[in-house]
């Protein structure tokens, strides 16, 4: 069973870590709007019925590092061990969800923070701005 780590000072950014041989996986919760791409890609390691809910070792790095792409909000990333760093998308892509955030990929920098991934607040409601943190559901925001 993985442990969730501590992150140090330099990953505090990135959430808690979620370490396994080859690979660590962050989770930033407050980035998180449960799209569930981690869920439905490998759910032997992203099961939010266990605890941990991550178990980073229960598959090959390189396929948890894949599904951990598919998150369109940045909440997860990963950094494999001895390997490259997550790349960002070329070119950057701005997709606006239907009655949900934009959803942004590329080479960003959000405040002072590089990112690969995120999903910025179009309804202006969000607690956790510039990122959307689902409110325009709860509010009833659409897109126009």
């Amino acid at each position: 069973m993985t442990e969730p780590q501590q992150p140090t000072n330099s990953d505090l950014s990135q959430g808690r870590a979620y370490t396994a041989p080859q690979i660590t996986v962050y989770y930033d919760a407050k980035r998180c709007c449960h799209v569930a791409n981690c869920v439905r890609g490998l759910p032997a390691v992203f099961n939010p019925e266990q605890r941990p809910w991550i178990q980073a070792s229960a598959a090959p790095a390189e396929e948890v590092a894949r599904v951990v792409m598919t998150c369109p909000t940045g909440a997860l990333h990963y950094v494999l061990e001895g390997g490259a760093p997550e790349q960002p998308d070329t070119p950057t892509r701005i997709m606006p969800a239907p009655d949900g955030p934009l959803i942004v990929r590329g080479n960003l920098l959000i405040g002072d923070q590089p990112e690969t991934r995120a999903a910025l607040c179009r309804c202006g409601q969000s607690g956790n701005k510039p990122y959307c943190d689902g409110t325009h559901a709860k509010v009833g925001w659409k897109s126009e």
